[in-house]
C-alpha cells in the first residue's frame, strides 16, 4: 500500500500545480504568482514537487529495507524467497535507480521542454524502470501472500512448523 500511496501523492503534486495555478483560490497566492510570473511560478512549484517526490521515494525505499527485514524474520519457506526477492529489488533500486533519476532530474530541473533537452529521454526510460521494478515487486508479494495464506490453511505444513519455531525461537532468546 505504500507504493501505491507514494505513487498516487507523487503523480498529484504535480498536478496540483496545474489547479492551484488555473485557480488562485487564495489572493496571496494569485498575488505572488503575478509578482514572480506564472512561468517562473511554475517552475519553482514544479521543483519543489519534484524534490519532495525524490524525499518520499527514498524515505519510502529506506522504510522498505526496514519492513523487509522485519517480513523476512517473521517469513519461511517459498514466501521467505520471495521476500527476500522483494528486499533485493528495493536494494537495487536505493542504490543503483534512485541515485541515478534523483542526479539526471535534477539536472532537467529550470531546463526549457521544448524542445525535449538531452538526458529526457533517459529520464524516462530509468523513471520507466523504476515503475516496472515497482509492478514486478506487487507482484512478488501477491505471489508470497498467496503462499502464506495457502500454508496457513495447513496446519501440519512446512511453513507454518517454521514460522511457529521462529516466533518460539524469537520468544525464548528475549
Amino acid at each position: 500500500m505504500g507504493t501505491i500511496c507514494t505513487s498516487i501523492v507523487a503523480t498529484e503534486n504535480f498536478y496540483t500545480i496545474d489547479r492551484l495555478l488555473a485557480a488562485r483560490t487564495n489572493p496571496a497566492f494569485g498575488s505572488a504568482i503575478d509578482r514572480l510570473g506564472s512561468p517562473a511560478g511554475r517552475d519553482l512549484l514544479r521543483y519543489l514537487s519534484s524534490e519532495l517526490n525524490r524525499l518520499y521515494f527514498q524515505m519510502w525505499n529506506v522504510a522498505q529495507i526496514a519492513l523487509g527485514g522485519v517480513a523476512l524474520w517473521l517469513t519461511a519457506g517459498r514466501a521467505r524467497r520471495a521476500v527476500a526477492v522483494m528486499v533485493g529489488i528495493v536494494a537495487l533500486m536505493l542504490v543503483w535507480l534512485m541515485p541515478a533519476i534523483v542526479s539526471l532530474g535534477r539536472s532537467l530541473d529550470f531546463v526549457p521542454r521544448d524542445p525535449a533537452p538531452p538526458g529526457m529521454q533517459r529520464f524516462w526510460m530509468l523513471h520507466a524502470a523504476y515503475t516496472s521494478l515497482e509492478m514486478i515487486k506487487l507482484l512478488v508479494g501477491a505471489i508470497a501472500t498467496y503462499w502464506m495464506a495457502r500454508d496457513a490453511d495447513r496446519p501440519a505444513s512446512v511453513g507454518v512448523r517454521s514460522f511457529e519455531r521462529a516466533l518460539e525461537v524469537n520468544r525464548l532468546e528475549s
